[in-house]
């Protein structure tokens, strides 16, 4: 098994020993706070494309894992997928964000999920000395879904969740990962979006947190102003800033999906800014934390 000996540091020059041991004390409350809990984790944007945030992504995980954490990688493609489909000579094509998936797009899709990116995932958490097992909905009827409609071909929506196999992993102590292939209860493969299925393994799991990451910083008020950052909010309030066009375009599945998934269980949801280095380790171990933070209703923010 090959393992990552030398990992590079990130801080500063000039950083003490003293502020590195303050910052390990940091967060020993949150370690405890967390050990033994599920946290789940979507995996998107430049997290998956730059080598270098992909790498400081599985050392997050690993030291997860090995502080008494339960992480669940849950893994897109997008970009990943175009460019295949493109070398294969075959044009994508998308209704209301969702990529039109026939059966030759669903070879592709699945190539690229499970025997490219899921597979990297895997190696590299394994590089680093942890230990991941790579799965898709269909094992173990994890994900059980239904059509969403004849237009988008192979695209399904999540019916039911057994988390069993999840749970079994983690007993195992194995990190799963997860590519967002389903199928329905005739066998039939279908492509799932991954922050919806990301969404509804978070509320099936009763994970503490659900965490998204993309390329942004998170929910924004205005989203082409960076720095209009809301740092917390209550389900609640989203329904507003729906209508208000606050929450728009790509950032709309991955709020609906944080929003189905405390419905069904999850604790709390946060959306990550997946550019920053090590931003899994800030948002759980710090006590600013980083992001959005979204909670149900009536409960502190």
């Amino acid at each position: 098994m090959t393992r990552i000996q030398e990992v590079s540091s990130d801080l500063p020059i000039g950083f003490s020993p003293e502020l590195r041991a303050k910052a390990l004390v940091e967060a020993i409350p949150y370690i405890q706070q967390f050990s033994g809990k599920v946290i789940l984790v979507k995996m998107g944007g430049s997290a998956l494309v730059d080598e270098e945030l992909f790498s400081k992504f599985a050392q997050d995980i690993v030291l997860l894992a090995s502080v008494g954490i339960q992480p669940v990688v849950v893994h897109g493609g997008g970009p990943q997928i175009g460019q295949h489909l493109k070398e294969i000579g075959k044009e994508s094509t998308f209704i209301d964000g969702l990529r039109v998936t026939d059966a030759e797009t669903l070879t592709a899709v699945r190539e690229v999920l499970v025997h490219q990116v899921g597979k990297k995932i895997v190696e590299t958490i394994t590089a680093y000395g942890g230990s991941a097992t790579a799965l898709t909905g269909e094992t173990g009827g994890l994900l059980t879904v239904i059509p969403k409609g004849k237009r988008f071909g192979f695209v399904g929506e999540v019916s039911n969740v057994n988390p069993d196999i999840i749970s079994r992993l983690h007993q195992q102590g194995e990190v799963p990962v997860v590519s967002t292939i389903g199928q329905d209860t005739g066998g039939q493969a279908y492509n799932i979006n991954a922050d919806t299925a990301a969404g509804a393994l978070a509320g099936a799991l009763l994970a503490e947190k659900a965490i998204y990451l993309s390329d942004v910083p998170g929910l924004l008020i205005d989203k082409d102003d960076p720095t209009s950052i809301i740092s917390s909010v209550q389900d609640k309030e989203l329904h507003t800033m729906f209508e208000k066009g606050v929450i728009s375009d790509g950032m709309i599945p991955k709020v609906e999906s944080c929003i189905h998934a405390l419905e069904k269980g999850a604790k709390a949801a946060h959306l990550l800014d997946g550019r920053v280095s090590h931003v899994l380790l800030l948002e759980l171990f710090t006590d600013s934390g980083i992001g959005t933070m979204i909670k149900k209703g009536g409960e502190d923010v």
